[in-house]
């Protein structure tokens, strides 16, 4: 059995396996089998026993990165969904969690001759790796912690992450000119809501937000589908007939944004919700809900973070 080197890292609220591309054999069609089975698919029970995926879409990854020939970026990164029944690839998006891990591993792994460090202490600094990211097409500048000669990433920190247990050092992201990364425009369809043909269950057709910045998303105001703030994600998806409702939406939405239905991965659906009473008291302005890969999302994606906090005037958002 042939052996190939990999890294198993955390990034924001998701893992992955870390490839070198020169590792992986130069044929691209060898790579699915490969990945599928690091990750324990095709599995028909959806719990990857056999591998590290871990069962849920956002566990079940791959990344692969290589020195960059462009003017504008340090490293490539091609981020890979291993589909978790069929053990499938899709490479229609980037994982916004996952590119937090790509700039630390880079550097360890000597993949950047140049980095751009900040400051001149002997102890821990900071410097910024530039990620081009190939399934976007976009340029991601990812700045984080470093000591040492050569320089290495330093993880140790107080910044606390929600849902993440422990404190570690911050890397900040700066998506730059994030708009357009599968479509033409932010707003494919020239609209901030666009008005579907699906209907929800009183009979009345669906007002949706379609965005395409840093990932495409469908947003959508959960009330009219009968949910509300108190629904969590294993919730949502015992309620089979409205994630039906939902698939449809994601569809019809990729459809108007010129994109291809069947690619599971994109658009995903973000349902956006009034916060409760006591997350308002907290400062907090909405709470939602992610569909990606068929699954309620445990946690929110970074790239639909992104999108929401773009889409607010005349937007489905800034209605509730």
């Amino acid at each position: 059995m042939p052996v190939l080197r990999a890294a198993f890292w955390r990034g924001g609220v998701c893992n992955a396996l870390i490839f070198h591309k020169a590792d992986l054999p130069e044929n691209r069609a060898s790579w699915q089998p490969i990945f599928a089975a690091a990750m324990g698919s095709p599995d028909p029970y959806g719990r990857q026993l056999s591998g590290m995926g871990g069962g849920v879409s956002s566990l079940s990854k791959i990344c692969i990165v290589s020195p960059s020939t462009r003017q504008d970026a340090d490293v490539d990164f091609e981020f890979v969904q291993v589909v978790i029944k069929d053990g499938q690839l899709d490479l229609a998006s980037n994982c916004g969690n996952m590119t937090a891990a790509i700039g630390p591993f880079s550097i360890d792994n000597g993949l950047v001759k140049k980095p751009i460090r900040t400051g001149s202490s002997p102890g821990p600094t900071s410097c910024t790796i530039r990620i081009f990211n190939t399934n976007t097409r976009k340029v991601i500048h990812s700045t984080f912690s470093v000591s040492g000669h050569p320089l290495k990433f330093h993880p140790g920190g107080a910044y606390e992450m929600a849902g993440v247990a422990g404190t570690a050092s911050r890397i900040c992201l700066s998506f730059i000119s994030p708009g357009g990364t599968q479509t033409d425009d932010t707003l494919p369809t020239g609209s901030s809501t666009t008005i579907l043909d699906t209907r929800d269950e009183q009979g009345s057709r669906i007002h949706a937000t379609l965005i395409d910045l840093a990932n495409p998303g469908v947003h959508v105001d959960g009330r009219v589908l009968g949910l509300d703030s108190s629904t969590t994600p294993p919730d949502l998806d015992k309620l089979h007939y409205k994630m039906a409702l939902l698939e449809k939406i994601r569809r019809e939405g990729a459809e108007k944004m010129g994109l291809d239905p069947d690619i599971a991965s994109v658009p995903k659906i973000v349902i956006v919700l009034p916060p409760t009473a006591e997350a308002a008291s907290k400062g907090i302005h909405i709470q939602c809900l992610v569909l990606s890969m068929g699954q309620t999302h445990k946690a929110i994606p970074l790239t639909l973070a992104l999108n929401l906090g773009a889409a607010y005037n005349n937007f489905i958002i800034s209605k509730l």
